[in-house]
């Protein structure tokens, strides 16, 4: 039920409502999305993931694709505690995904191909696999048009607060809420990841 659901994309409508239900009936203007997203954040950093804030936001996607399934409201839990739920399953998926066959997500290809010259030298195959990855990854963002690569990097510069409050100074200056911001960082991080796969997996 929490996996990743082929196709789905966060819309508008979806984003909003993840929005509402986090303000639990009293509207924060969107800091309790932000201080959740800080503290899922918080939560993969002690965990020692290499990109902690795309966990969390595929975390809060996760979410918000299931309060769309459920009409907007999720009983189970209050929000903060079912958001940690699914965070640990985000958790173990990223770490089954990291040792499928030697593979490591889009989160780790950086993190990886900065260790690979100090690794053992018996892990040479996957040594080749995340500079593969890297290499994969440069090539993609070329690949993007250019006003696109310049928001989804500056989308993901800086860490918690200094992220919070670069993503603040885009959305103005492109003239978006914080809401279309975040909707346009995941169309353009989904075709990123879809290219990485394509161009790791070519032989």
């Amino acid at each position: 039920m929490l996996g990743r659901k082929s196709g789905w994309t966060l819309s508008a409508r979806a984003f909003q409502r993840l929005l509402d239900w986090l303000d639990e009936g009293v509207s924060s203007d969107g800091q309790k999305y932000l201080e959740m997203q800080r503290r899922l954040a918080s939560y993969f950093d002690r965990k020692d993931c290499a990109l902690p804030d795309e966990l969390a936001d595929e975390t809060l996607n996760r979410v918000a694709r299931r309060l769309e399934e459920e009409g907007g409201v999720i009983e189970s839990d209050a929000p903060a505690r079912y958001c940690y739920i699914v965070a640990r399953f985000v958790f173990m998926e990223h770490l089954r995904e990291a040792r499928r066959n030697g593979q490591a997500p889009l989160d780790d290809a950086r993190a990886q191909a900065r260790a690979v010259h100090a690794s053992p030298p018996g892990e040479t195959d996957e040594k080749e696999f995340a500079e593969k990855r890297l290499n994969c990854l440069e090539q993609c963002m070329e690949e993007l048009k250019p006003p696109n690569r310049t928001l989804i990097l500056r989308y993901y510069t800086g860490r918690q607060r200094i992220k919070i409050e670069n993503r603040r100074a885009l959305a103005e200056e492109l003239s978006l809420t914080m809401n279309a911001l975040s909707i346009r960082a995941c169309r353009i991080r989904e075709k990123l990841e879809a290219c990485v796969r394509r161009c790791a997996g070519a032989a």
